[in-house]
């Protein structure tokens, strides 16, 4: 059975790729003086520019000054790694080209082309669109929450697995939370060959914690009253859950 991926109420691509700015600690930076790895070392204006502090010894300082303004010329990398240990911890990658222009000491990037690429495919992403763009409000605490569920609260995560199709299940070895936004929580469905993602979606969108909370309960209040998917009552009997 082929992986199956649903996105309903899911965010634009413009939100998503600012999640993933917002949420990211490193950076990728490929330029004419070669590939430069950046560490907590960049960050994001409100209109979606980014800033990167780099070393006075940094190849990447003396490319961008001697490069032509307005023609691309370096390629920032970004990797959406989920927090929780699954298979394929890679989310999404996005990448912006375009250059860089030193001010006030760092670097900052001006991009011409965004591309986000997650499991459904790539996608560009308009430049406007993402400058209006604002990141998802839960996605700097999107590692810490997902931790928290998948270490303190395996029953919940399994009681949350009642809302899943049932054929989505089969051959299940193991549920994780793989990702959460304001729109809904996706769990990473992994069989013994392959895996597949499913979204159970929110009644509403969460805009702070309190409201993420409460989308959460009524999640798990509709999978208590659902029945126990026979895929994982199996797995229980065999000692594979």
């Amino acid at each position: 059975m082929g992986d199956r991926h649903s996105w309903t109420a899911a965010p634009a691509a413009a939100e998503r790729a600012r999640s993933m700015l917002a949420a990211a600690w490193s950076c990728a930076v490929t330029a004419e003086g070669g590939r430069e790895e950046f560490v907590g070392a960049h960050s994001v204006t409100e209109d979606g520019r980014v800033i990167v502090c780099v070393p006075e010894d940094s190849g990447l300082l003396a490319t961008a000054i001697c490069a032509p303004r307005g023609e691309p010329s370096a390629v920032l990398e970004f990797a959406d790694v989920a927090p929780v240990p699954v298979r394929n911890r890679i989310r999404a990658r996005l990448w912006l080209a375009g250059w860089f222009v030193p001010k006030d000491g760092d670097l900052e990037f001006r991009a011409t082309r965004i591309v986000l690429r997650e499991p459904s495919g790539a996608v560009v992403v308009d430049l406007d669109e993402f400058a209006a763009a604002r990141p998802d409000p839960l996605a700097t605490a999107e590692s810490r929450l997902l931790t928290h569920l998948a270490d303190a609260h395996p029953d919940a995560v399994e009681r949350l697995t009642r809302l899943v199709p049932h054929d989505s299940l089969h051959g299940a070895v193991r549920v994780q939370p793989l990702a959460v936004d304001r729109h809904g929580l996706t769990l990473r469905i992994e069989r013994t060959r392959g895996n597949g993602d499913v979204r159970l979606t929110f009644h509403k969108p969460a805009d702070d914690m309190a409201q993420l909370t409460e989308r959460m309960h009524i999640l798990l209040s509709q999978a208590s009253a659902a029945s126990c998917p026979r895929a994982l009552q199996r797995q229980r009997t065999d000692g594979d859950g």
